[in-house]
Formats: C-alpha cells, sequence, structure tokens
C-alpha cells in the first residue's frame, strides 16, 4: 500500500528535497505540500493523507497547533514532526498535540523513510534526542519511578496497547473484552500513575520498555 504523504515546511527548497528523497522510497507519495500552518490544516482535511511530515516553525500557525488542529478534525491522520527545533517544550508540546513520531532535521534520509513507514504503521518513532528528552521528562521520584508492580497484567496490556496508538474499541478487540471494561481499565492506569494524556501513557510506556521506539 502506497503510503500518503502531506509534507509541511515554509522552505520551498527543503519541500523540494524532501519530495525527490521520498519518491526514491517506491512506497511513499507525496500528495500534496503546504508552506503555512492554516494551509496545513486545510490541506490535510481535503486530502486526508496518512502522514504528515510536519515542521514547527511556520507562518500564521505554529507546528504545533496545527497538528491539535489537525488531530481535533480527523485523529485517524499520524503526524511526523521534522524539525531544526530540538528542546524539552518542543517534543512534550508536539507529543500532547496528537503528534506520533519526532525528527531533527540533520536525520538521515533513510531515518526519515523509516519513521514515515512506521509511524504509518500505527507505532510511534522518535530520535535519539527526542528520546532521551521523553525519558528525562519524568522527575526523579514521581509516578514513572513506580514500575511495573503498580499496574495489573490487563493494565499494562492496554497500556502497551494505547501508547502504541491503538484506539479504544480496537483494544477491546485485540483483548476480547468490552468497550466500557478498557476505559475503566485506562481510567485506573490514570489514577494510579497520576498521569493524564496519551503522550504522557507513551512516556510510561517507554521508560518501562513496555515500548520501543527506535
Amino acid at each position: 500500500m502506497t503510503i500518503q504523504v502531506l509534507l509541511v515546511d515554509d522552505h520551498k527548497i527543503m519541500r523540494d528535497g524532501l519530495v525527490s528523497l521520498l519518491g526514491c522510497a517506491g512506497d511513499i507519495d507525496v500528495v500534496a505540500e503546504a508552506s503555512g500552518g492554516r494551509e496545513a490544516v486545510e490541506k490535510a482535511l481535503v486530502h486526508s493523507p496518512h502522514v504528515v511530515v510536519m515542521d514547527l516553525t511556520l507562518p500564521d500557525m505554529g507546528g504545533i497547533e496545527a497538528t491539535r488542529r489537525i488531530m481535533a478534525k480527523n485523529p485517524r491522520i499520524r503526524v511526523l514532526v521534522l524539525s531544526m527545533l530540538l528542546d524539552r517544550n518542543c517534543v512534550l508540546e508536539s507529543l500532547e498535540a496528537g503528534a506520533r513520531g519526532y525528527l531533527a532535521k540533520d536525520c538521515a534520509a533513510e531515518e526519515l523513510v523509516a519513521a514515515i513507514r512506521t509511524v504509518f504503521a500505527g507505532k510511534p518513532y522518535f530520535c535519539a534526542g527526542a528520546t532521551e528528552i521523553m525519558i528525562k521528562g519524568f522527575a526523579p521520584g514521581s509516578a514513572s519511578q513506580q514500575i511495573a508492580p503498580v499496574l495489573t497484567k490487563r493494565e499494562r496490556e492496554v497500556l502497551k496497547l494505547t501508547a502504541e496508538g491503538y484506539n479504544t474499541k480496537e483494544i477491546a478487540f485485540t483483548l476480547g473484552v468490552s468497550i466500557k471494561m478498557i476505559e475503566i481499565h485506562r481510567m485506573n492506569i490514570r489514577k494510579k500513575l497520576g498521569l493524564k494524556s496519551i503522550a504522557q501513557l507513551a512516556t510510561y510506556a517507554v521508560r518501562i520498555g513496555l515500548i520501543s521506539i527506535d
């Protein structure tokens, strides 16, 4: 299956380079381009790409806000951030907005292709620098330090699938239980860990080794 991609970057030379690079992958097709945040949201809604490769520094609307709006309108779209910015606020706020991956622009071409394929498959992908930021996102002594024994076996299964991008209905089907039961498990997980967002749950899952993001 061909992966349909929307490229978002305010530099045309960057977009042209990415189009050429991704065209060599064979299974990736750039269906649209955008040079600003508002245009990115509009084109995401029109083209419904599988993956949006999103820069953060954009005119009229930043990439984080654009990601948030895209996810609110169509949560099936996977957003992969590709940015020169690699700091704690950018990484964590991108995750909070709904991004499923984060790459620095100095990454190798092969890594970008691998990242697009990974997020398309519903799994998170983060470069080494972003991974380090995520792991350090929890202070010593916080809920992240209270590892596995806090959660039951079923809660760990629900946490793992949640962190891998499965929605409530998909998790219920996979585990053979009701949607209501999955909602209860998620509520219990959040209460036990003191975490609220999917991004925080995903980071916790990485920290205790439930999922891999390399």
